[in-house]
């Protein structure tokens, strides 16, 4: 009983995340569809790690609201982002765009890895050969262990 009155419990709570105040939706649903679209693309700002579609904040129902008349006036996928970084800076933005003041955060990791694969290769060419013991050492060596027991 009690796992039922829970499993329905995570079926409203979820019900009520997907749904949206059908007020705010556009009467077309191409235009709606388009804007869900660029609502996936879109960073909350309080939450952080989640779209404006997922999020609940009223930040996030403010940008909703305003993808969606940017969307009625006819403006591309491409002037909404604009208006949006240009608004809020490039990290609205879950997937931001390959810049120059950017190229920092897509290329360092890569420069890293890049970078310690040639230090341990340089580390493994000069380290210094193995070298093999003639018999007078091998027989040093047997005395010194006899004379440790």
């Amino acid at each position: 009983m009690r796992l039922r009155a829970f499993l329905t419990a995570i079926a409203a709570v979820l019900c009520m995340a997907a749904a949206s105040d059908p007020a705010e939706r556009l009467p077309d649903p191409a235009q709606e569809a388009r804007a869900r679209e660029i609502f996936q693309q879109v960073r909350c700002l309080v939450c952080q790690n989640e779209s404006i579609d997922d999020s609940n904040a009223e930040l996030a129902q403010d940008l909703r609201r305003i993808v969606r008349d940017q969307v009625r006036e006819g403006r591309s996928d491409a002037e909404i982002k604009r208006f949006l970084t240009d608004r809020y800076g490039e990290f609205v933005l879950l997937r931001p765009s390959f810049s120059v003041g950017n190229a920092a955060l897509w290329l360092g990791p890569f420069l890293v890895v890049v970078l310690g694969l040639v230090l341990l290769l340089a580390r493994l060419r000069a380290r210094a050969p193995e070298v093999e013991l003639d018999a007078a050492d091998v027989e040093r060596l047997r005395r010194l262990e006899n004379r440790e027991r």
